[in-house]
């Protein structure tokens, strides 16, 4: 297939992801079927317009959106989204216009689904099929039958306290009448698509929202599924799930995770059952619901609120062992387990307390304005003190680095963040499920960014033009000079953003060392400190008490590889370029900055790198690693039996048989005995690091036998035991049972 106008749009705003997100990683990518229909079903749609286009960069597929026919009847936004080859589709909320007079129960018990108004106009603003939706959306009927003006009946009964509240009051409800709209076409343009093998994709909650758990699902995915398989028996349709897993949505250069889960086939049972109509069409689109929002909740992370949230996410931090790093994916994986387990114990008393315990260290750390991950940090006053003034200096550099362009681009973030937030009230009061209309910030910033970055670009352009004139200098110098400064002034946009970025990493760890200097605070971060260490040590023993009871081969000693699916994003070639410029130019700079261990180019905002998980099952797990660290540059047999080096940043992530929760066999990291302490297993990892890029005094053929895993060898005195890497899940039993 062809290049289309849709390649270009999408290149596009792959490099406005690229620029707004820090990081972008995808899961399980490797299940989406390459050829086929498929419907893409996501959730939760947690950023309005760029939650499309996270979704369409990271699937592979050429995807045709359903989008709200109210968005795509705005100028600019329609003309993308058509570009796109979106599917509009016109809701009844969008059309909703509030009902005259007010409306109330005369019997709730003898007659619950008889509406009587107040100064009511039904025959004349509600027609049969139409709603009726009470204030903050806490209920909605259908309308049956229309007797008068003040009298009709609805469909089904309204049972929810708020409503009934509303209901029985003597001065009435307001209420909103919403059309039946007829959505024929949506379905048949649907099964157009679908049939000729193309993908659709679909937000199935029905709107963006910024709560912590998934809205109630929509039935119109289970009609199309079920419809297009009921027209054409022999279409090999899938249903793939989506979670998009957001660390900060809102905020520019965060990070997320785009979760796929398995491919979905409907039975064909459901398909003759809603071939049948009637009830068995419900009950055959009930059962793909349910199926469905199960299969999201598998890719989501779900929290009742959002207290239980930050509590979660603080315990993921405190389990054992400490300092060591996950990929992004691997800490949503984690926090969903911590989730499903707190779910199912949150009643037990001992987690009851240990959440307590947790808040209480949340809001001591808030207290003295210290993260997580500073507390462990040890240093003398005298090492303090110099460290302090080094990351000063440090600061001071990097922020004068990313001055240039922070200045250039201020009106663009200021207006950008004026508008956005003004969005975000206008949307939080249009809406009933919105907490504080956070869903639509990101894609405000975004759209006054790529509407006012050009201009101003521009407006550059002609300073220096006009300013080159004091010189002299013929017009054509001039108009090259100005264009040159008009390309170059990305490229400074983008140092400074990443300039600012290590900026403020370095601002974030100076209070750590400034409490360590002054007299008398030592002994509140040694008490901070004794507090997480107790904590952790609480949290573990809960965790090994309670989750071999949901998870039977749970294992706390394991020590596993991370998922080599995990690869990295998709981007943009000319993102990729920028960054490539950027780091050879900043190499220097990164050797300065990161020679005390503490700074690199990838740090994470909110500690999540410093988190390690293996509270997982054999089938699937996650080694706890530096990003960063050597095990980016280690030695991989090629096909030929040659060792060849990976350049590869992500390669220690993508190499491997060991997956995440996949099926596949699983290889620990080291064959050090699960009694040894995990300090051992890091220090011989770390000698063997050192000493394998081969002594002058180690044969190749020693170094073979090593890496076959025939022997030990020895470097300085230290048995480091042999370490196997696979490239695949044959070569692991191989491997295996040569060893037996």
């Amino acid at each position: 297939m062809g290049l289309q106008i849709y390649d270009f749009v999408s290149f596009f705003f792959t490099i406005l992801l690229d620029i707004f997100f820090r990081e972008i990683r995808p899961r399980g990518a490797h299940k989406i079927p390459q050829k086929g229909p498929v419907i893409f079903v996501a959730a939760p749609h947690a950023n309005q317009f760029v939650d499309p286009l996270v979704l369409m960069r990271e699937c592979g597929r050429r995807v045709s959106f359903l989008a709200a026919k109210k968005s795509m009847d705005r100028r600019w936004i329609g003309a993308g989204a058509r570009s796109m080859n979106s599917i509009p589709v016109e809701r009844p909320q969008d059309l909703a216009k509030a009902g005259s007079g007010t409306i109330k129960l005369q019997d709730r018990y003898g007659a619950p689904l008889r509406i009587i108004g107040l100064g009511t106009k039904f025959t004349k603003e509600l027609l049969v099929g139409d709603q009726i939706s009470l204030p903050k959306d806490v209920g909605t009927s259908a309308v049956v039958e229309i007797i008068s003006d003040t009298e009709l009946i609805v469909k089904k009964e309204f049972k929810d306290l708020k409503a009934l509240e509303l209901l029985t009051n003597p001065e009435g409800s307001k209420y909103k009448c919403l059309p039946h709209m007829d959505q024929s076409n949506v379905y048949k343009t649907v099964f157009e698509r679908l049939n000729a093998g193309h993908c659709v994709g679909i937000f199935p909650e029905g709107g963006s929202h910024d709560r912590a758990e998934m809205l109630p699902l929509k039935a119109g995915v289970t009609i199309m599924a079920l419809g297009a398989l009921a027209a054409n028996p022999s279409l090999d349709l899938k249903i793939v799930t989506c979670g998009l897993n957001y660390f900060h949505p809102h905020r520019f250069r965060s990070r997320a995770v785009v979760e796929f889960g398995e491919p979905i086939t409907v039975p064909p049972e459901l398909v003759e059952m809603y071939k049948r109509g009637g009830p068995e069409k419900r009950e055959a689109c009930g059962k793909l619901l349910d199926t469905i929002y199960e299969a999201l909740r598998g890719v989501t992370l779900n929290a009742p609120d959002y207290e239980t949230l930050m509590v979660i996410q603080a315990a993921r931090r405190l389990y054992k062992p400490t300092h060591r790093k996950l990929q992004i994916s691997q800490v949503v994986e984690l926090n969903r387990r911590f989730v499903a387990g707190y779910m199912h114990f949150k009643d037990n008393p001992k987690v009851i307390e240990a959440k307590d315990k947790v808040m209480h260290y949340n809001t001591q750390l808030r207290y003295h304005g210290l993260r997580d991950h500073q507390v462990n940090i040890r240093f003398t006053r005298r090492h303090a003190i110099g460290m302090l003034l080094s990351r000063l200096a440090q600061m001071i550099f990097m922020s004068c680095l990313a001055l240039p362009g922070t200045l250039m681009n201020l009106p663009v973030a200021i207006v950008a963040r004026v508008i956005s937030n003004k969005k975000a009230k206008e949307a939080l009061a249009a809406s009933t499920v919105k907490i504080a209309g956070r869903d639509v910030l990101a894609t405000w910033k975004l759209l006054v960014a790529l509407g006012l970055m050009p201009v101003l670009y521009f407006s550059y352009s002609v300073m220096v033009f006009i300013y080159c004139g004091r010189f002299d200098l013929a017009l054509k110098p001039r108009l090259l000079i100005a264009w040159a400064a008009w390309a170059l002034i990305p490229f400074v946009t983008y140092a400074s953003i990443r300039f600012g970025e290590v900026g403020i990493d370095i601002f974030k760890s100076i209070r750590p060392l400034f409490l360590s200097i002054i007299p008398g605070e030592e002994n509140t971060i040694d008490e901070l400190r004794r507090a997480r260490s107790e904590l952790q040590k609480t949290i573990t023993d809960l965790i090994n008490e309670l989750a071999p009871e949901i998870y039977p081969d749970f294992d706390s000693t394991r020590i596993l590889d991370p998922k080599p699916n995990d690869r990295p994003s998709r981007s943009a070639s000319g993102t990729n370029l920028a960054q490539t410029i950027f780091n050879t130019a900043a190499q220097p700079l990164s050797q300065w900055l990161g020679k005390d261990g503490r700074f690199d180019w990838e740090r994470t905002e909110d500690s999540d790198a410093d988190d390690v998980f293996f509270f997982l099952n054999p089938t699937g797990g996650i080694q706890g690693r530096s990003r960063a660290n050597s095990w980016g540059g280690a030695y991989t047999p090629s096909a030929d039996g040659s060792r060849s080096r990976n350049r590869s940043r992500t390669s220690s992530f993508t190499s491997g048989q060991i997956q995440l929760g996949e099926g596949f066999k699983l290889e620990a990291l080291t064959e050090l005995p699960r009694d040894k302490p995990f300090a051992e297993v890091t220090r011989r990892l770390s000698v063997s690091r050192k000493h394998r890029h081969g002594l002058e005094g180690m044969t190749r053929s020693d170094t073979e036998e090593n890496e076959g895993g025939q022997g030990h060898a020895t470097y300085g005195g230290v048995s480091t035991p042999p370490i196997s890497i696979s490239q695949h899940a044959d070569d692991y039993v191989a491997s295996k049972t040569k060893d037996v």
